[in-house]
């Protein structure tokens, strides 16, 4: 059985007061009981604080570029679908440069889990809005406030048909390491967003605002499995805010579509250069 200590990383080298500390303990401490060695698992990031988690933990990483996460972790996946792969993104990571791709994972039912660290803001670049900022907050490159509406991702997941919908917050940490052991024992694309506090360029939604409205949602008082009351409990944002499993649905997942590895992983068969030799020639 793996210990805490063998998830011990580089020194992270984030704000003091950061949010992101509280993640990567729930993370580490999810991935311990759940009995998963650092060898066993593959975590796949973008750019921007969340971008930086694995550096901090000891497992298989692959850090790639800003909003291009959940492509990268689709297709480790299909390689390797005997391993749990995990996509670590931000708010902007996620929903802003990788919003085509959050869709379309959702709408493959990829069997990736998706941790997403939303505090609402560009933490690593200076403080600039999210598709997640507040309407009317005002950042260095919208003085005038954010203009648009904000981005309720769990809502959109939801509408999605997403099989695993999720909300936690980094100041309950024993709550949301229990969601993250839920996303990793669900049997399909997982999403779990995440939010979280930037000490640092988000003055407004604070740990102190976050603890003031969120509520643990009662497992005697909503069926994740109906989605009308799902997306209706997904819209709820503002005064009261819900986290806990908010949808959850048995859908086909789509590494088991693909013929190819219906009996073992890609790397795990057997090939031969020979094979696609005539091939490379015919570009030449």
């Amino acid at each position: 059985m793996p210990e805490l200590e063998d998830y011990r990383g580089q020194i992270p080298a984030w704000c003091p007061g950061c949010g992101n500390f509280q993640l990567l303990k729930a993370f580490k401490q999810a991935m311990v009981e759940l009995g998963v060695e650092p060898h066993g698992l593959i975590v796949v990031s973008g750019i921007g604080q969340a971008g930086k988690l694995p550096h901090y933990t000891r497992c298989n990483t692959f850090n790639g570029l800003h909003g291009r996460t959940l492509p990268v972790a689709t297709a480790i996946r299909l390689v390797n679908h005997g391993m749990p792969v995990i996509a670590e993104a931000g708010d902007g990571d996620c929903y802003g440069e990788g919003g085509n791709h959050f869709l379309h994972a959702m709408r493959r039912n990829i069997n990736v889990k998706l941790f997403v660290h939303d505090n609402q803001i560009y933490g690593l670049t200076k403080g600039q809005a999210s598709p997640t900022s507040g309407q009317g907050m005002m950042t260095k490159t919208q003085p005038f406030g954010v203009l648009p509406e904000n981005l309720n991702p769990v809502a959109l997941a939801v509408a999605m048909n997403a099989s695993f919908v999720a909300r936690g917050f980094t100041g309950d940490t024993d709550f949301l390491k229990e969601l993250l052991k839920r996303a990793m024992e669900h049997r399909g694309f997982a999403l779990v967003d995440i939010l979280q506090n930037c000490v640092v360029f988000n003055k407004i939604n604070t740990s102190k605002w976050y603890k003031e409205r969120v509520y643990h949602i009662k497992a005697d008082e909503h069926d994740p499995t109906d989605r009308e009351a799902a997306f209706q409990l997904a819209l709820e944002f503002g005064e009261r805010i819900p986290t806990g499993v908010i949808y959850r649905n048995d859908r086909p997942v789509f590494e088991d579509s693909l013929p190819v590895i219906a009996t073992d992983p890609l790397v795990k068969q057997p090939y031969s250069i020979e094979d696609v030799a005539g091939e490379i020639q015919a570009f030449f």
